[in-house]
Order: C-alpha cells, then sequence, then structure tokens
C-alpha cells in the first residue's frame, strides 16, 4: 500500500496531478479541495495517499490532509459510493461543512454536489452520522477550499481543462461546459474556473 507521496510536481491537470518520485512519475487523483491548495509546477509536494486497487487499474489518491484522507476513505464505506462520487463531495465541499449537512440533515445541499440525488444524500446522512466524531471534533482545521490562492496551471486551455476536470468529477458535459463558460472571464487559471463553477452550483 502506498500512503505517501514526496516529489516534485511535473504537471497538472486537475483533477490529476503528475509526481516525481526518485524518477518515477506518480499519477495522482486529487479532489479540489487538495487541487486549489497544491503548489506551483516544479515545486516539491508531500502527499498522503489512498491506493485502489480494481481489477482494471490501481488508482491512487492524494490528499494534503489526513482529515480529507479519513472522510474519503469513510465514504467508500457507504453503500453505493464509489471512489469517483467521493472525490466530488470532497472537492464540492471542504470537511468541515460536510460535517455540517450531515449533522443538519442537509439533504438539499448534498443533492448539488454532482452524482448524489435524493436517497443517495440521504444514504450518506444516515451511514455517516456515527463516523462523524473524530471529523466533526477537529474539523475547525480544515482549510476552506474557497479561501486558497489558485496555483498557476500548466494547461494551455484553463476552458478546457476545467470542463475535463468538471465532467471526471461527475458532471455530465453538456452540464460541465455551461458552468464553465458561465463563469470564465478569459483570464481565470483551470483551478479558478473549477471554483467558481463548484462554488456556482452549491449555490443554486
Amino acid at each position: 500500500m502506498i500512503g505517501r507521496l514526496r516529489g516534485e510536481i511535473l504537471a497538472k491537470h486537475p483533477p490529476q496531478v503528475l509526481i516525481d518520485v526518485g524518477g518515477v512519475g506518480y499519477e495522482v487523483e486529487a479532489p479540489m479541495s487538495t487541487f486549489y491548495d497544491l503548489p506551483a509546477v516544479g515545486e516539491p509536494v508531500t502527499l498522503i495517499t489512498h491506493l485502489l486497487v480494481r481489477e482494471d487499474a490501481h488508482v491512487l489518491y492524494g490528499f494534503l490532509r489526513e482529515r480529507d484522507r479519513a472522510l474519503f476513505r469513510d465514504l467508500l464505506k457507504v453503500t453505493g459510493v464509489g471512489a469517483k462520487m467521493a472525490l466530488a463531495i470532497l472537492s464540492g465541499m471542504d470537511a468541515q461543512r460536510f460535517a455540517a449537512c450531515v449533522e443538519q440533515e442537509d439533504i438539499t445541499g448534498l443533492s448539488r454536489l454532482p452524482g448524489i440525488g435524493k436517497k443517495t444524500a440521504q444514504r450518506l446522512v444516515m451511514e455517516m452520522k456515527d463516523r462523524l466524531s473524530g471529523l466533526g471534533s477537529g474539523a475547525a482545521g480544515v482549510v476552506p477550499a474557497q479561501g486558497l490562492a489558485a496555483a498557476p496551471s500548466a494547461a494551455d486551455d484553463p476552458l478546457a481543462d476545467a470542463v475535463s476536470a468538471l465532467v471526471a468529477l461527475g458532471y455530465k458535459p453538456q452540464d460541465a461546459n455551461r458552468m464553465a463558460r458561465a463563469v470564465d472571464d478569459g483570464g481565470k487559471t483551470s483551478e479558478e474556473i473549477i471554483r467558481a463553477a463548484l462554488k456556482s452550483a452549491g449555490a443554486g
């Protein structure tokens, strides 16, 4: 099991980041709550990771904070929630806000996340309530994604990169395209477009 990576960022194409560790390039999937706080390409980074072994692939997920990885692992235990949905949840809201939604049984707030309907939101509330004791006690230490400065993107086309990331997080292509274009002013990085699009979706 790979539990931690320390190396240099070679490329960033949200939600994937490529990290050079001793000459070996690791492709890591990261939620946008982590992605917003990554250093620039060429800078060193340390990620705590979760390796998911499937029949067709080994997928590595990376996080800057242990609390985010713990929440990711707990989400994987919820009936009907896979890694893609867990990644989307952590991209759409930070751990503190997720804990608040569960504790307050905010089905509407959870349902705004991509791929999560009313039944899945109800299941999240029901199955996650007992698992949030450790998360809730330290949730204030989680850095809200909205307050972080976006790191420069290596993408040549930030808008296209943002659309691809939103699709990877579970949005339909036409919705991802509409969301990204609605917040793009021509001067944003891909991370800034994604953050604005997700914030807009959460406020809707």
